[in-house]
């Protein structure tokens, strides 16, 4: 039996169904359920996602088999619908659309109204007794056939649309009469005739094909590919095709088409939410070319399709347990839906709609908290306007994507990559954007776009990258000829400062003051339930006493990293740290560390109160002493012009012994060289003072009877020797201050393991460290031998490798072909790395040595600590990671602890559910078991 490629729906029933997302992708399964639950769909067919990947392995073509089973599709759509495609009297006319396994709204390519061409446009006119419709529909198709298949640029035929109707004195298209439209497909043919030297396809099953062609390829297109990047899409999945019948929402006023959610995708709220247009195809809609009428309003003008759509979509709500963007047409007063699936929807709305449908009933808590991206945490962390400024509102529009944002003005996509790569806030201007924007707008702090609606792309992509945006702001007339836009008599150019406020659509003139909102609600009601679930703690890595309020606001449950370096880079603070690293003698040392240790104290007495009684752990001198001090290259300088100047002698004298110093501590591989443990053996009063700071802190803050928990630790060690070395210092400290205080303080010393030898001996080490905390930065930056701070230039070219000729370097084409080589790839070459490892935590190479460490150091001290307090703390599938190996705690900055909370749920509810499936398949196993015992026995 030949192997089945196409899938037909239609009838009442479908061959596929809701689950076969992988094979179907998303919109060609969810057509496949709906068809089989008795929602009106128009019928069709879906050529499954395996033949895009054949389509590619294949050079660019689809197999012969696939053709065949494509055409005998295509007649039992004939035969459901009575209907002949190329017909001249009555036409078979469909579309034909992508559809992934996972959505990916608006990357890929769309083709309406397939099949019309001179004789089939004719006899659609004869048969609906609309001329002006037939036209219409014939310009529309030649315009989108044109730019998907054929690849013209579409401004072509819209600035043909704007001619036409400058001539006739008219602003909208709807104004056009059925001449016009005849005049437009004319001129239309025209231009694809003179741009492509040849005439526009004719035969319908030759436009089939080029068209499910461009759909394939459009799976490859930049825009998508960006995308699946930004989106952690895998690359080989593929898209579907649907070809489906047509079915038309502007043969008149009783026709209509829109889109829409079961619920509010910006606040949550349950309520109908959506947008239609009147005597419209479905493009005009998500394009912005009119501006739609929000969806309640269908309610006055077609009660009886409002009341069936309401009823429909609740079904399918209620069907999925979930949100539905969905997709319909209204022709000639008769309902069909086009499309539903899972609704993208905004953090704020997502986490709401969650919590409401566990009061609901339609979901569990554990459901509840696997329904959101760990990743959309950031966008309820974005700040909104200080509710106390003053400002000036110049215009509104629609609130498409909550959140507010201020940056300078720039109108095209490349000019926002450009003007944020200088490190400045970018807004994006545009009349409306399209797919080609997104990566301006994924650069843009937000946008701001003339047309539009809330359906419109900018608001659905806004929305899914959690950027703010404020659409269909019809007061600002954009030119953007000369990079600027006019409202109420002020003209706004490129590089000056506007806000958004994206609650409210308000577009506000210069600067105003934006604030972190905090985590109440709805939000708190679900971060209860992750940490119910998760089995991981949940620190920060803080150093001031602000930045730990910050985090315990946000649920961290103590300090996982304090980095005291930083508390000598403080103007009052640094001379005196200068005047100590420069010291020849310790008893110099010792008179400035003197001045140092209360202004340590106090920073650390500053932390013991705000974490109350949540454990806090310090770690001594990190960084190589050079650092405290100018830059060699800067005093050189310095010094050569105080002597041309003939500058006080004195001061030059000065200058030359902090060069000599410099000098003296300058390596030529600072990461590796004398830092850390290092200095704290070679230079004990260091580790000495800020040990004492330490627990005279805690020793005091106790006494204030708030409850302490100081964790002392080691940076970079590597021999157990450095640890026992530094762990009598510090307990000789330690036993000293709580001495002279009268106080006992409970209190912890540990190490960072951030280098190869401490995990691989970690067993020695663990003798005298009570806790590990691993430092994923320098544990990945010394196991692959690469910088952290020069590695970006590479990393991002082992990433991009599949893109790239493996023999020169070029820029692939779409079919794989070099144009520099004059060869086509089979297969698109491989990336050296699949992630950034300082973003990501390889779990394979430095995840082996974190699993050594704490295997070898638990089996020396069963009760060690164990903890991560680099910033793949924050990242979910290193906590994950983290999560199923054992670890006490993850800790990250304090804005990304509300990401790893619910990471560390999530990694917890997984790993149940796989304990559950893996005991009901043993479970299974035994009982087949026991039956086949059963049975030899009766034999």
């Amino acid at each position: 039996m030949a192997k089945k490629y196409v899938y037909f729906f239609g009838g009442g029933k479908a061959e596929g169904n809701a689950e076969m997302k992988d094979l179907l992708g998303g919109k060609g399964a969810n057509l496949a359920e709906m068809t089989n639950l008795g929602v009106p769909v128009p019928p069709g067919f879906t050529i499954t996602t395996e033949v895009c990947r054949m389509y590619y392995a294949n050079r660019g073509r689809v197999p012969k088999e696939v053709k065949e089973q494509v055409r005998k599709n295509l007649a039992k759509l004939e035969k459901l619908t009575g209907k002949k495609f190329g017909d001249s009297k009555n036409p078979l006319l469909v579309s034909v659309r992508s559809g992934a396994k996972f959505s990916m709204p608006g990357m890929m390519d769309t083709i309406l109204n397939l099949g019309l061409n001179d004789r089939t446009v004719k006899g659609l006119a004869e048969r609906t007794g609309n001329e002006r419709f037939a036209y219409d529909s014939y310009r529309r198709f030649i315009t989108m056939f044109a730019d998907v298949v054929l690849g013209l640029d579409k401004d072509l035929f819209e600035e043909k649309l704007d001619e036409k109707k400058k001539e006739k004195g008219v602003s909208l298209d709807t104004e056009l009469d059925a001449e016009d439209m005849k005049a437009l497909a004319e001129a239309f043919k025209e231009i694809v005739r003179e741009k492509t030297g040849k005439p526009f396809p004719q035969n319908p099953n030759t436009q089939l094909d080029m068209a499910i062609n461009a759909v394939f390829r459009s799976w490859n297109n930049p825009r998508a590919k960006f995308y699946r990047k930004a989106n952690n899409i895998p690359d080989d999945l593929g898209t579907a095709v649907n070809v489906q019948t047509m079915v038309f929402g502007n043969m008149g006023d009783d026709s209509a088409t829109g889109v829409g959610f079961t619920r509010n995708p910006a606040t949550g709220e349950k309520e109908f939410y959506g947008e239609y247009l009147v005597n419209a195809q479905g493009e005009d809609v998500v394009a912005g070319i009119r501006t739609p009428k929000p969806i309640k309003e269908l309610r006055k003008e077609m009660p009886a399709v409002y009341r069936q759509l309401v009823d429909i979509t609740k079904r399918l709500e209620k069907h999925y347990k979930d949100v539905q963007d969905f997709e319909f047409t209204i022709e000639n007063g008769k309902l069909y839906m086009l499309q539903t699936r899972v609704g993208k929807r905004t953090a704020m709305a997502a986490v709401k709609i969650a919590v409401d449908m566990v009061k609901e009933r339609l979901i569990t808590k554990e459901e509840a908290v696997m329904r959101i991206e760990p990743i959309q945490i950031n966008q309820l962390l974005h700040p909104i306007i200080d509710p106390k400024a003053e400002y000036e509102v110049i215009a509104k529009g629609l609130p498409a994507s909550p959140g507010a944002a201020c940056g300078v003005v720039v109108f095209s996509a490349d000019r926002a990559v450009e003007v944020a790569s200088e490190g400045k806030p970018v807004i994006l201007v545009r009349k409306e954007t399209s797919p080609d924007d997104i990566h301006g707008m994924d650069a843009a702090k937000g946008i701001l776009t003339a047309r539009g609606g809330m359906t419109s792309h900018a608001a659905v992509v806004a929305r899914q990258m959690g950027k703010t945006c404020v659409a269909g702001c019809e007061e600002i007339e954009i030119d953007e000829a000369t990079n600027r836009f006019m409202v109420k008599g002020r003209t706004i150019s490129e590089g000056d400062y506007i806000t958004l406020n994206g609650n409210t659509g308000e577009v506000i003139y210069g600067q105003v003051p934006l604030i972190t909102p905090k985590l109440t609600g709805a939000f708190g009601e679900l971060m209860k339930w992750a940490d119910s679930f998760r089995k991981i703690g949940v620190r920060a890595n803080a150093d001031i006493p602000r930045d730990a309020q910050v985090a315990r606001d946000f649920g961290a449950e103590g300090i996982g990293l304090c980095r005291t370096e930083h508390m000598f880079f403080a103007e009052d603070r640094l001379p005196i740290m200068q005047k100590m690293i420069l010291a020849r003698t310790k008893e110099e040392r010792e008179k400035y560390l003197e001045q140092l240790l209360p202004m340590q104290k106090e920073d650390f007495k500053g932390l013991f109160r705000v974490m109350k009684g949540y454990p806090v752990t310090i770690r001594l001198l990190d960084p190589p002493l050079h650092e405290f001090l100018p830059k060699r290259e800067d005093l050189l300088v310095e010094v050569t012009k105080l002597e041309l100047l003939h500058a006080d002698r004195e001061l030059i004298e000065e200058k030359k012994r902090i060069l000599e110093r410099v000098e003296e501590l300058h390596e030529f591989n600072p990461m590796l060289g004398f830092r850390g443990v290092r200095v704290g053996i070679v230079y004990p009063e260091i580790a000495r003072m800020q040990v004492r700071a330490i627990m005279e802190a805690a020793c005091e803050v106790a006494k204030e009877r708030v409850k302490v928990k100081p964790e002392i630790m080691i940076p970079l060690v590597g021999m157990a020797s450095e640890m026992r070395v530094m762990r009598e210092l510090v307990v000789s400290v330690a036993e000293e201050v709580q001495k002279k205080y009268k106080k006992k303080v409970p209190y912890l010393v540990g190490t960072m393991i951030e280098l190869p030898r401490a995990a691989i001996r970690a067993d020695e080490i663990a003798r005298d460290a009570e806790f590990f905390s691993f430092g994923t930065n320098d544990l990945t930056q010394t196991t692959y031998g690469f910088s952290r701070d020069d590695a970006g230039r590479f990393i991002a070219e082992y990433m991009r490798r599949s893109e790239k000729c493996p023999e020169c370097g070029e820029t692939l084409e779409k079919d794989l072909s070099c144009p520099a080589c004059n060869v086509t790839y089979d297969r698109r070459p491989d990336n050296i790395l699949d992630f950034d490892p300082f973003q990501t935590l390889d779990q394979k190479g430095v995840g082996d040595l974190i699993r050594i460490g704490i295997e070898r150091g638990r089996g020396t001290r069963p009760n060690l600590k164990v903890g991560i307090c680099g910033e793949h703390g924050g990242d979910p599938a290193s906590v994950e990671f983290c999560h199923l190996n054992g670890f006490d705690y993850v800790s990250c900055s304090p804005y990304r602890i509300p990401i790893a909370r619910l990471a560390a749920a999530q990694a917890a509810i997984r790993e149940k559910e796989r304990t559950r499936v893996a005991k009901a398949a043993s479970s299974t196993k035994r009982s087949r078991a026991k039956s086949s015992k059963r049975k030899s026995a009766k034999k």
